[in-house]
């Protein structure tokens, strides 16, 4: 009886060594060789789904002026809380990995005091304007390539006014 269970036993072992020997034999003979490239480009996702979206119509831009005319700087308040992880908004704020941003509009840039800029900031030269502040909040790495700033940027031209708005109001005199 012991020896008809070794004889069983056995041969699943050796039926299992031929199985697994076979396959050996067959990946390295029949091994496909890996893409350079892929065969064909796949389609962006949205940034929500994942899913690639319907191209729709472009709407004409609007105007930043005609923006800011609508802008809320309560909503851009709102829009701009993240930023608080890096920015102070407060007048006097302290500086943190970002600059304080009390009072930024109209202010040269790369002078807040006791903050290191980088060298893409401090060769733009001349005064935050609207339009430059725009740009930079956009796409910042676009705006100036070699930035330390790590945000992406905000596409939504509605909420880049409303946070443009809120950036206005921190000011002892704000920019008309």
């Amino acid at each position: 009886m012991n020896f008809e269970v070794n004889k069983m036993a056995g041969a699943v072992l050796g039926s299992l060594l031929v199985v697994m020997g076979l396959g050996f034999f067959s990946d390295a003979l029949y091994a496909p060789d890996p893409m350079k490239k892929p065969g064909y480009a796949l389609p962006a996702g949205d940034a929500a789904g994942g899913h690639a979206t319907a191209a729709a119509p472009a709407a004409p831009a609007e105007p930043l002026p005609v923006l800011l005319a609508k802008a809320d700087a309560q909503k851009g308040q709102a829009s701009a809380k993240p930023c608080t992880t890096c920015h102070s908004f407060d007048k006097g704020g302290p500086n943190k990995v970002g600059p304080a941003l009390y009072g930024v509009v109209g202010r040269p840039k790369a002078s807040e005091a006791g903050f290191s800029y980088s060298d893409a900031i401090k060769g733009k030269g001349g005064n935050w304007s609207f339009e430059d502040l725009n740009a930079f909040i956009q796409s910042p790495k676009a705006f100036a390539p070699g930035t330390k700033m790590a945000f992406a940027g905000e596409a939504d031209a509605a909420k880049r006014a409303d946070i443009l708005a809120y950036l206005r109001s921190l000011s002892d005199n704000p920019a008309p």
